[in-house]
């Protein structure tokens, strides 16, 4: 049996949630959670925010354990490995983008709070999905990671973005802190746009070189024409056509906040410099793996306030309100 915690119905707060996993797939493993981070991700699920929700809802998918049981045709992993589990937790392995190493794109992919999340003991997964944690990497803050870490790592590959790009980052929360330093590590010269003094020192602390202000539209004009990438990482309404004017000619206005607002743009900005507006989901586990490599060599790691597992309504809590410094984890 799996001890987890569940919302019974939209909004609900978690109860304890017994469930029975059955026979482990041949394919599949089982991993002894020992951390999972608490994604406002999460508590959209939890809310049904997107309408894909089902009841009772277990979450959790940024889940780091170590193997505790193997399917007999899972190869590559060995029992007590340290691992992590994302978004996904199975990928069907023989579409196109499966088997051009795209698997995020999979139309089959199966998320992990709909095959049951990590908010538990336990957590079982196709080993498709896992990705080994390198030697000496802290676990306790390895989590984060594997959702909020990925999703602003992603784009730095997809895009191929230099070492000498000047890169902007809008909100330094839980996917700023992170955008940031591995922005700064990557080498590029990076602009921190926050609306909050304290957060401004703490952007330079945490590897930015300049920082503005989000709520002075003339400091945001200021920059005119400087920044090759924005990565917008709030999901609130903004005057996008403002920040589009930030861009250098061929810039990209990357969005991976969920926004739930349709954007206004203006098409002649757009059109005149060639830039471009886009976002994107997390990344592959291959890029998954890069990510925790890079993280390793340059020493990045989530800033996480730690709650225990029994704790978990106070975790979500302290999200809801905003507390959240930067990333909260779960310790079973």
């Amino acid at each position: 049996m799996i001890n987890a915690f569940a919302a019974n119905e939209q909004g609900a707060e978690l109860q304890p949630f017994q469930y029975d996993p059955g026979v482990l797939a041949r394919k599949d493993v089982e991993i002894d959670v020992l951390y999972c981070g608490v994604c406002h991700s999460d508590v959209s699920m939890i809310d049904n925010e997107w309408g894909l929700s089902q009841y009772p809802l277990v979450p959790g998918h940024e889940v780091v354990g170590r193997i505790a049981k193997m399917g007999e045709e899972v190869v590559g992993f060995e029992v007590g490995q340290a691992v992590g589990l994302g978004w996904h937790s199975a990928y069907c392995d023989h579409c196109h983008h499966c088997e051009s190493g795209d698997n995020n794109f999979c139309s089959e992919a199966v998320s992990t709070i709909e095959h049951r999340g990590g908010f538990a003991d336990k957590v079982r997964a196709a080993a498709n999905s896992v990705v080994a944690i390198p030697e000496g990497f802290d676990l306790s803050k390895a989590g984060p990671l594997f959702c909020g870490g990925i999703t602003v790592f992603n784009p730095l590959v997809q895009f191929d973005i230099k070492p000498t790009s000047k890169v902007a980052v809008i909100g330094i929360g839980g996917l700023g802190s992170m955008a940031v330093q591995f922005l700064r590590a990557w080498g590029c010269e990076v602009t921190a746009f926050t609306s909050s003094e304290a957060k401004r020192t703490e952007a330079i602390d945490l590897g930015a070189h300049h920082t503005l202000n989000s709520r002075d539209p003339d400091d945001i004009a200021s920059a005119a024409e400087q920044f090759d990438l924005i990565i917008s990482t709030v999901n609130v309404r903004l005057d996008w056509n403002l920040y589009l004017s930030t861009l250098n000619i061929r810039g990209r206005l990357h969005i991976v906040g969920v926004t739930l607002e349709p954007l206004d743009l203006e098409i002649f900005p757009l059109m005149m410099g060639q830039r471009s507006v886009s976002s994107s989901p997390v990344g592959s586990p291959k890029v998954i793996a890069q990510m925790l490599e890079f993280a390793k060599l340059h020493n990045i790691a989530p800033v996480v306030e730690e709650f225990a597992m029994v704790d978990v309504n106070g975790a979500i809590q302290h999200l809801r309100d905003g507390k959240a410094h930067y990333r909260v984890v779960l310790k079973r």
